[in-house]
């Protein structure tokens, strides 16, 4: 789904933006929801040739990175409780065999991948835009969100109809279709329970963009 989405991503920008320079910001949780993380991973990082890429980070990949750097059974646990086994398997790593060896997981993975990892963003600012992985605390200051929040938080965000100054692009919470408010637009279709992949088309202001959003989905 991701590579026929970046394919989708390609053929719009040379039929609408052929002399402009594109960015495709990945919004997290490229693992764990099926069983080619690891290619998921490797398809992000390659990104596309016209395009600069921007990666954040989501719960999933916190949770990952947290393995990687603990052999406690709890971090672990977390981790495969939220389907941290499918990315194991995706990896050939057999957690029965080899325990919870941070180690061997990095090992795993590659230097390549823990490094991509370890350097995931928070959060990204547009112009009018801020994108992240599951939303911000309505009642604190752009300037002094925390992590915890923005790849976590859910209810609070969700049912919050702050103006927070800008606009909030998001995925975490998944629906049946993009989620637009006056406030954020939520882009998580679903892709990784049998819905669509989508991606929101930045190309105008904020006021514009949710008035009249453009996606780009497959499935």
């Amino acid at each position: 789904m991701l590579d026929r989405l970046l394919a989708a991503i390609e053929s719009r920008h040379e039929w609408k933006s052929t002399n402009l320079s594109g960015r495709i910001i990945f919004l997290g949780d490229y693992i764990d929801r099926g069983p080619d993380s690891l290619k998921v991973i490797d398809l992000a990082m390659k990104g596309l040739a016209k395009f600069s890429s921007v990666y954040l980070k989501g719960n999933h990949e916190q949770l990952l990175i947290d393995a990687t750097k603990s052999d406690e059974r709890y971090v672990w646990n977390n981790w495969m409780s939220a389907g941290g086994e499918v990315t194991l398997k995706s990896l050939g790593y057999d957690i029965f065999t080899n325990g919870y060896d941070p180690d061997l997981l990095r090992e795993s993975l590659g230097k390549d991948r823990v490094d991509w990892l370890n350097k995931l963003l928070t959060s990204y600012q547009l112009e009018d835009i801020i994108c992240v992985h599951a939303g911000l605390n309505p009642d604190v200051p752009i300037s002094e969100q925390i992590e915890k929040d923005m790849l976590w938080i859910r209810k609070r965000f969700l049912e919050s109809d702050h103006d927070f100054g800008i606009g909030v692009v998001h995925g975490h919470t998944p629906h049946d279709r993009p989620i637009v408010k006056s406030n954020r637009i939520c882009v998580d279709t679903g892709a990784g329970m049998g819905g669509e992949l989508t991606a929101l088309v930045v190309d105008k202001p904020w006021a514009e963009i949710v008035i009249q959003p453009n996606f780009i989905s497959v499935v």
